[in-house]
């Protein structure tokens, strides 16, 4: 994601190392690097024009601490700016008094039914509502229907049909009652994908908006279209007074313009943004997450996040212990692997790092990930528990078990001894904290 305009940024970062100090030239050379990096992303001409212009004013501005180098300097402007353009902080939901509703809207191809789905996961599992209902006004596409019927089911959420209904406003009338009478607490309408030029469905969304009185109205974003997306959106913002916006497809190599451009030209905060495919791939839009994406400095903010659903912090203390003492077993070892899994791809969770995702040809083999569970599970209970290195005999029965060679378990077998062995000589975690205590100037 956000590769090219990453890249630039990494270069000007480059570029001002070796500078001595900052100096109206190099800040002024700098800041046009930045507004080029910026309108190659597709970011709206006025948007750009504007952060530039704080940038600059605020680096000449700034006075030289002497403790950091002048691209650090630069890029801590760059960053601050950044995460205010985009709202500073990460803007929630209103959906306090139940029952309440939510409006899914934007253009056709947006992926406004999965984030339907994702949106009702996403809510259950933060238990912030109980018994949410998903309801299909998206009568002009003919399978929005069906696949809204198949998310929910996935998701084990009720979709709320009308059959062969063509007037989405019966649909609404029809689902509020069921909903009353069923007591849901959260309803989300999927509504059909329009052009905001089309008069007669734009005033459809107002008649909708008029009767559902939506506590929230997500205008969703495909991030893939640029500058397109920011210009319906403050279309849609001018007829359904949007409360935010929503970014899907991030997951792709988009240029982020529309990022970085739709909360400052709809004044309406952008509050998710879709990572994947998957119905668990959403998450909350936080400004300094993207801030630090698009300056290369990893997503540790949302991999942090991430650790704290599947990671248990008595189980850490637990892991730690074993690690230090050399008692790690493979049954330690293939939890850690179920837990990575249930997080997410091994190649997504390393480019949430500092730095990796610069790394373009970095090649993982997430197959070799799953030969390893293959392994361990093919190992008897005791296999899995002692310390002892396993015989020649227990290798060739495990392979033929796990449908794997000899030669594969001799590799897991030689990394995990090696693995012990690193372990043992790690700093414990309150140095690892010390040693990695964050950035000199965040």
């Amino acid at each position: 994601m956000l590769g090219t305009l990453t890249e630039k940024m990494h270069g000007l970062i480059s570029k001002l190392a070796g500078q001595k100090k900052l100096t109206e030239s190099n800040i002024a050379e700098a800041v046009s690097e930045v507004r080029l990096a910026l309108l190659d992303a597709d970011v709206n001409y006025s948007v750009a024009k504007e952060l530039v212009k704080r940038i600059k004013e605020k680096a000449l501005g700034d006075i030289v601490i002497k403790s950091v180098t002048p691209g650090q300097q630069f890029i801590k402007v760059v960053h601050d700016e950044l995460m205010q353009l985009m709202g500073g902080a990460e803007a929630k939901l209103n959906i306090g008094n139940k029952p309440a509703s939510i409006m899914v809207c934007g253009l056709q191809g947006a992926g406004k039914t999965t984030l339907c789905a994702k949106l009702a996961r996403y809510l259950v599992k933060k238990g912030e509502c109980k018994k949410p209902l998903l309801v299909a006004c998206d009568l002009q596409r003919p399978a929005a229907m069906d696949q809204l019927r198949i998310l929910g089911e996935q998701i084990g959420v009720p979709v709320f049909i009308l059959a062969n209904e063509k007037d989405p406003i019966k649909v609404t009338h029809a689902a509020i009652k069921k909903a009353k009478d069923e007591e849901h607490d959260l309803l989300i309408f999927d509504t059909a994908g329009r052009l905001h030029v089309d008069e007669e469905l734009m005033v459809q969304l107002e008649k909708l908006q008029a009767v559902i009185k939506p506590s929230e109205v997500l205008f969703v974003a495909n991030a893939t279209t640029g500058q397109d997306a920011v210009n319906s959106a403050a279309e849609f913002n001018k007829r359904v007074a949007i409360s935010g916006s929503v970014l899907t497809m991030l997951d792709g190599n988009t240029r982020g313009g529309a990022a970085i451009s739709i909360r400052e030209v709809t004044g309406k905060p952008l509050k998710f943004e879709s990572i994947g495919e998957k119905v668990d791939d959403l998450q909350l839009f936080n400004p300094a997450s993207m801030a630090d994406r698009i300056l290369g400095m990893g997503d540790t903010i949302n991999l942090v996040k991430k650790a704290q659903e599947h990671i248990n912090e008595e189980d850490v203390k637990k892991l730690e212990h074993k690690m230090r003492t050399a008692t790690f077993t493979y049954e330690d070892f293939l939890g850690q692997l179920q837990m990575l899994k249930k997080m997410g791809s091994l190649k997504g969770l390393l480019g949430m790092l500092p730095g990796m995702s610069a790394m373009k040809e970095l090649d993982i083999d997430e197959k070799g990930f799953y030969k390893s569970e293959a392994i361990i599970q093919s190992m008897t209970p005791r296999e899995r528990s002692e310390e002892d290195e396993l015989s020649v005999p227990r290798r060739k029965r495990i392979a033929k078990g796990s449908g794997t060679s000899i030669d594969d378990v001799n590799k897991l077998a030689k990394m995990f001894k090696q693995a012990k062995q690193l372990f043992k000589n790690m700093p414990n975690m309150k140095q690892l904290q010390k040693m990695m205590g964050g950035s000199q100037w965040r």
